[in-house]
C-alpha cells in the first residue's frame, strides 16, 4: 500500500484544481484504474447533504480519500488507514467531535434530511399489525433494509442474500423483542429493498412501508440490525447496539457487533473517533451560498436552518390574501420537497369547512379575508400572518419586485402595536447570549459599511441644504398604511407630522423624504408642495434612505422603518407611534405597557434581523443567514431587481411614470 499520502492528512489540504465540479464522477478504490492513479484524491458526497432542488454549484460536503472510497471494503482507503494507524487524535479535534455528535442528536439532522419522512411512531400506526403483539414492555429491534442496487452493499462485501440471513439472525437473537423491518431513512423513497412483507411475517416481523426520520428510528429502538446503511453509524454514536453483516467504513473497530471480519481492521476505536476522521479530518465542507469552503460547524448550522425551514413547510399549507403576483413566490417560499402551498384565490370569507385537511394557514397580514381567525380557531389550525421582512429587496413591493425575507407570526404582526405579536414578545423575553449578540454587532457593522436598506431604492444626488443648522429627517409614509392605522400614531399624516416636527424644533432644517411608494404615484401620502414649503426646508426626492440618513443629525417618523435604520447607523431617533423598535428605550417615543424591558442596540438586532425574519438566498433559492442577504443586497445581485412579468406590474410602471412626469408636476 502506498503511504506516502498520510503524510497530509492532518491538516489535510487538497489542492484548489482537485475541488470537484457539480459534475465530477466518482471513482471507485476497487476499480484497477483508479488504484494505479495516486495523483488526484477520489472525492464523494459527505455525510451532511441540502438534498431538495437547491442551485448550488457544489455539495454541501464531500468525503475525499487519495486511496479508495470510504464504504468500499474490497481495497483500503484512506480513512480505513487513518484509523489503524493513528497518529491523529489531537485533544481538540476530539472536542469538536464529541460537540458535532450532539448537535446531529439533539438537531435530529442525519444523511438524509427529507421532511416527508415519518417519525416511527406514526409510521409504525400505519403499518401492517404485527401477526403476533410483542408483550408489553419488550425490546424494539429494528432491521433496516436497503434499496436495490445501493453500491455501498457490494463493496460492503455483502449481497441481496444477506438481508434475508440478517432477518432470521435478529429472530434468532430476540426472540421476544417487537422486531420492524425499516427502509434505510438515507434511500429515496419509493425504491425497492431486499426484504418484502412476507419475508418479513415469515420471520415474525413487522414491515414498515413508510419512509422514517434516522433519529426517530434510532430513539424508539433498542438495538439495530444493518448490512451497510448509515444510520448503524448514527445509532452507534447515540450508544445503540448495532450489528452489521457487512463492512460499512465504521465496523470493524470494536464499537459494532460484526458478523464480518476485515483483517485490515485491527486497531479498537470509539465511535467519536471514527466521527472526528470521517467527519472532520477526511470531509470538506462548503457553504452552498458562494460556493466557499467552510468548516464543519457552520455547515452544521446552514444545514440546520435549511432543514428547519423545510420541516415547518412540510405542513399542508393554505395561502390566503395574497396578490396575483406574489403567488408563484409565496409557493417558493413556503414550500418544502414535494410539498407546494394551495393559494386560495379572491379574498371572500373563510370558514372552517374550507380548512379540512390543512396543517396550517397563512395570510398576508393587511389583506387577511374576514372569519379566517375564527374559523382557525374553530377548526384547530394554526394561523400564521406573514409580511415582508425588514431587508427586501432592490425595488418597492408595490412595483411588484418579489422579496427575499419575510416574517411569519402567530401571535400578531410586527406593526401592530394594538395587540402583542412574536417580535414584541421575544424582545421582552429572549436571553440574548455574548455570541448571539456579537453576530448581531457584527451584522449591523455590515449592513451600514453595505449602505443597505428595505428596499434600497433612490439613486438621485443629495441636495445642499440650504442654511447651517442641525439637520432632521422626517420620514413621510404611506397614510393609509397598516402600521400607521394599527401602530398607535399620535400624529395622523405626512403634512400633520410636519407641522409637528416644525413646531417641536423651529431652529431646525427640516428635511422631508418622501415615502418611495408615493413618490411612484403608487400609494396615499403626497403633499402638496405649497404645504411642504411651509414646514420643510428641503425635500429629499429619489434620495435614498441611506444617503438621507447619513445626511441628517436625528430622525422623526410616525412608525417608518427609517426609523430602525437610523438607530442601526447611531443616530437619535422619534417616533410618534409605536413601531416594533420603539419602547425599549432606544427611541424617544409613545409609552408602551407591555414593553417594559431596556435593549441594546444588538439586542434589538438579533431579535428584529436574526431570530424574527425568515430569508430566502435569491440565487440559490434556500433559506440563508442575513448576512448572506446584506452581501446579495450590496452587491446589487440581478435576482433581487427581477420584476413580476404581468398585466399588473405594465400597468403600474405607465401609471408611474405618468404621475413622476406629467401629473406631479402638473
Amino acid at each position: 500500500m502506498d503511504r506516502g499520502k498520510l503524510k497530509r492528512l492532518w491538516p489535510r489540504t487538497p489542492s484548489e484544481a482537485e475541488v470537484p465540479g457539480p459534475r465530477r464522477s466518482r471513482r471507485l478504490g476497487s476499480e484497477p484504474t483508479s488504484r494505479r492513479v495516486r495523483l488526484t484524491d477520489r472525492w464523494d458526497e459527505g455525510f451532511l447533504r441540502l438534498g431538495g432542488d437547491a442551485r448550488t454549484e457544489r455539495s454541501l460536503s464531500y468525503i475525499i480519500d487519495g486511496l479508495g472510497i470510504h464504504y468500499d471494503a474490497t481495497a483500503p482507503s484512506e480513512l480505513e488507514v487513518m484509523l489503524e494507524e493513528g497518529g491523529w487524535e489531537a485533544d481538540d479535534l476530539l472536542a469538536r467531535a464529541r460537540s458535532g455528535i450532539a448537535a446531529l442528536r439533539r438537531l435530529k439532522l442525519s444523511l438524509d434530511n427529507d421532511p416527508r419522512r415519518l417519525e416511527l411512531a406514526a409510521a409504525l400506526e400505519r403499518a401492517a399489525p404485527a401477526r403476533v403483539a410483542a408483550p408489553a414492555g419488550a425490546r424494539r429491534v429494528a432491521i433496516v433494509d436497503q434499496a436495490a442496487g445501493d453500491p455501498a452493499v457490494g463493496f460492503g462485501l455483502a449481497g441481496a442474500s444477506t438481508f434475508g440471513a440478517m432477518l432470521a439472525a435478529a429472530a434468532a437473537d430476540e426472540p421476544g423483542a417487537e422486531r420492524i423491518v425499516v427502509m434505510d431513512p438515507s434511500a429515496r423513497a419509493g425504491r425497492p429493498g431486499h426484504i418484502d412483507a412476507a419475508a418479513a411475517r415469515a420471520a415474525g416481523a413487522r414491515l414498515v412501508g413508510d419512509p422514517v426520520a434516522a433519529w426517530s428510528l434510532i430513539e424508539g429502538c433498542d438495538r439495530l440490525f444493518v448490512v451497510s446503511s448509515h444510520v448503524g453509524f448514527e445509532a452507534a454514536l447515540a450508544g445503540k447496539p448495532v450489528t452489521c453483516f457487512g463492512l460499512p467504513f465504521y465496523a470493524g473497530w470494536g464499537f459494532t457487533d460484526d458478523r464480518l471480519h476485515l483483517p485490515r481492521r485491527t486497531r479498537a476505536r470509539r465511535p467519536e473517533e471514527v466521527f472526528a476522521a470521517s467527519y472532520l479530518v477526511c470531509s470538506r465542507y462548503f457553504e452552498p451560498y458562494g460556493g466557499e469552503p467552510c468548516r464543519f460547524e457552520d455547515a452544521l448550522a446552514i444545514l440546520d436552518l435549511v432543514a428547519t425551514r423545510r420541516r415547518e413547510n412540510a405542513a399542508r399549507t393554505l395561502c390566503l390574501g395574497f396578490s396575483a403576483w406574489k403567488r408563484r413566490w409565496a409557493g417558493e417560499t413556503l414550500g418544502s420537497p414535494g410539498n407546494s402551498p394551495v393559494v386560495r384565490r379572491g379574498d371572500d370569507p373563510v370558514g372552517p369547512g374550507d380548512l379540512a385537511g390543512f396543517g396550517r394557514v397563512v395570510t398576508w397580514a393587511s389583506r387577511m379575508p374576514a372569519g379566517t381567525e375564527a374559523a382557525c380557531r374553530d377548526a384547530g389550525v394554526p394561523l400564521w400572518r406573514m409580511e415582508d421582512g425588514f431587508l427586501r429587496s432592490i425595488g418597492l413591493g408595490v412595483a411588484l419586485r418579489p422579496g427575499a425575507s419575510h416574517v411569519l407570526d402567530a401571535a400578531g404582526v410586527y406593526y401592530d402595536a394594538s395587540r402583542p405579536s412574536d417580535l414584541e414578545h421575544l424582545l421582552e423575553t429572549a436571553a440574548f447570549d455574548p455570541d448571539l449578540l456579537a453576530r448581531a454587532g457584527r451584522l449591523r457593522a455590515a449592513i451600514v459599511a453595505a449602505r443597505v436598506s428595505k428596499y434600497n431604492v433612490g439613486a438621485a444626488a443629495l441636495p445642499p441644504m440650504p442654511r447651517p443648522g442641525p439637520v432632521v429627517l422626517v420620514a413621510g409614509q404611506v397614510e393609509n398604511d397598516a402600521s400607521i392605522r394599527l401602530g398607535g400614531a399620535t400624529v395622523l399624516g405626512n403634512a400633520a407630522l410636519l407641522r409637528r416636527v416644525r413646531e417641536r424644533d423651529p431652529d431646525a432644517v427640516v428635511a422631508f423624504k418622501p415615502h418611495p411608494d408615493v413618490e411612484a404615484g403608487l400609494r396615499p401620502g403626497w403633499v402638496p408642495p405649497d404645504e411642504v414649503a411651509r414646514y420643510a426646508d428641503v425635500v429629499l426626492r429619489d434620495v435614498s434612505a441611506v444617503a438621507a440618513i447619513e445626511a441628517a443629525d436625528r430622525v422623526e417618523t410616525v412608525t417608518s422603518l427609517i426609523g430602525f435604520e437610523a438607530l442601526l447607523r447611531g443616530k437619535p431617533v422619534t417616533t410618534h407611534g409605536l413601531p416594533f423598535y420603539a419602547g425599549w428605550g432606544l427611541t424617544e417615543s409613545p409609552a408602551c405597557p407591555r414593553r417594559t424591558r431596556a435593549l441594546s442596540l444588538d439586542a434589538l438586532v438579533a431579535g428584529a434581523l436574526i431570530l424574527y425574519p425568515r430569508y430566502v438566498d435569491p440565487r440559490t433559492g434556500l433559506p440563508c443567514p442575513p448576512e448572506v442577504l446584506v452581501q446579495r443586497l450590496a452587491e446589487g445581485g440581478p435576482e433581487l431587481k427581477r420584476r413580476a412579468l404581468t398585466l399588473e406590474a405594465l400597468m403600474k410602471q405607465v401609471w408611474s411614470l405618468t404621475w413622476r412626469h406629467v401629473l406631479r408636476r402638473g
